[in-house]
């Protein structure tokens, strides 16, 4: 297993609306990794302009970073029809259902990161984490139970689970890529969201906790540290909900905090926070564009 190397495997997604989270996430991850080896990052990229991938790569030490970009149009297998749901979700949301195909076969273990994250813990510490023979393994959500509320597993009975069955985050995940290849679990998840959707009002964490049910490995909850939380030692800040990009963040300040430490190592020193009405034009966006897929049949 490439564990053995030392060298890391970690897969993120990205659009160019949330280039300036990706360069925070990279550098936090750079900044805070104290052991050998090199960290490959593998961004899917989903359209993301040309300064700012230079930008990206100006702002990290490449002798320990290693960036691979993976057009998003490369990494959906032809064929494969994803669920054009009613949230504001982008579809970049479904390209951690086929990272096992997309990345290199010599890696049987991959680290899906959401954009929106800091990291302050050696990844090397997550990347070694036993998950006990599981195919993936994650952080118990805010949700904590498929039947916590409405973006849980509402329809929870109907699919035979317990209401109290366990429900993960989806923003941060560990992969077995080997025993995944073996199974048709990509198209088993995207057909139960697309059969559910009425219910799957986080669609790609819907999938993945109705066919994972009681088959995950948890992991500390510090890996995927909410920032709605109050954490005092996070591993991982999520920044769930409002982002530290626009004014109207309102969730934990020491963890915004934190954020703009690591931005102003990158070549967005200058940032200012963006409006309110940014973040609600980008969703309207997001919506619209499904709109238009499910109109004209496009995938």
């Amino acid at each position: 297993m490439n564990t053995d190397s030392k060298d890391i495997c970690i897969v993120t997604v990205c659009d160019n609306h949330f280039t300036v989270m990706l360069a925070v996430l990279i550098k936090s991850i750079e900044i805070n990794h104290l052991s050998n080896g090199i960290i490959h990052i593998h961004i899917v990229d989903d359209g993301i302009h040309a300064t700012n991938k230079l930008k990206i790569v100006n702002s990290i030490d490449q002798k320990n970073i290693k960036i691979t970009w993976l057009p998003i149009k490369e990494v959906i297998p032809k064929g494969v029809a994803l669920p054009l749901d009613a949230s504001s979700f982008p579809l970049n949301v479904y390209v951690r259902l086929f990272i096992p195909y997309f990345v290199p076969k010599t890696y049987s273990r991959a680290i899906y990161l959401d954009v929106d994250m800091v990291v302050k813990k050696d990844i090397s510490l997550l990347w070694n984490t036993a998950i006990n023979g599981k195919i993936i393994a994650g952080v118990v959500d805010r949700l904590n139970i498929v039947g916590g509320a409405w973006g849980g597993i509402t329809n929870y009975l109907e699919l035979g689970l317990a209401p109290d069955t366990k429900y993960f985050n989806s923003g941060l995940l560990i992969m077995d890529l080997e025993k995944w290849r073996k199974t048709e679990l990509s198209l088993e998840i995207l057909a139960c969201i697309s059969k559910h959707q009425q219910f799957a009002n986080f669609p790609d964490q819907y999938g993945l906790n109705v066919i994972f049910a009681n088959q995950w490995f948890e992991l500390d909850q510090r890996w995927n540290t909410y920032a709605t939380s109050n954490e005092e030692n996070p591993y991982i800040i999520h920044f769930i909900g409002r982002k530290p990009i626009y004014s109207s963040y309102e969730n934990n300040e020491d963890y915004k905090n934190e954020f703009f430490h690591y931005l102003n190592l990158t070549k967005w020193a200058d940032f200012k926070q963006k409006k309110e009405y940014n973040r609600l034009f980008f969703k309207l966006l997001n919506r619209s564009q499904k709109s238009i897929k499910k109109l004209f049949r496009i995938i």
